[in-house]
């Protein structure tokens, strides 16, 4: 079981690379304060101070693509969720060392949380995309991956999450 109470089904992260990336980001933004150079992805997530800082020292776009090839989204999608042009997106990826400003370092990790959560209680990408794409009564009769796009959709995303991985169903 998580810092967030989810208890998970599935192995945890598969992307050695993406671990990796995590304990040299933590370190390298100096807010390791004590924690282990081995921290996972899923440990990282679940840590709401570090995320403050993460947030604050803005996400290499490295380690972006590292948590964008985690996740069920294409590039166009994540652009849309940042609120930014697929174009200025690629320019991105061509400048050297590019950080993502805190906003949209904040927006990052909210979908990496919800991808997570949702990868753990439906046990695989596809059927957690199969369930962001289908409207869901308990949210309004709206499609969820429409309301991961701000704050307070994605918290009623991962509370609905929350509802399914123990079975409550009201």
């Amino acid at each position: 079981m998580d810092k967030l109470g989810v208890m998970y089904k599935q192995s945890p992260v598969k992307s050695a690379a993406l671990n990796e990336a995590i304990g040299k980001y933590v370190t390298s933004v100096n807010i390791a304060n004590g924690i282990r150079k081995n921290l996972s992805y899923r440990e990282f997530l679940s840590d709401r101070m570090l995320l403050v800082h993460a947030i604050r020292a803005g996400i290499p776009y490295r380690l972006f693509v590292l948590i964008k090839d985690e996740s069920p989204f294409s590039e166009e999608e994540w652009a849309d969720f940042l609120s930014i042009s697929l174009k200025s997106l690629q320019r991105y990826k061509a400048a050297r060392d590019y950080l993502f400003k805190p906003n949209h370092s904040e927006k990052i990790f909210e979908i990496a949380e919800v991808t997570e959560l949702g990868k753990a209680v439906f046990d695989n990408n596809e059927k957690f995309m199969l369930w962001l794409s289908t409207p869901s009564f308990a949210l309004g009769n709206l499609k969820p991956v429409d309301l991961i796009r701000d704050s307070y959709g994605k918290e009623m995303v991962i509370g609905e999450l929350h509802r399914i991985d123990q079975a409550i169903f009201a």
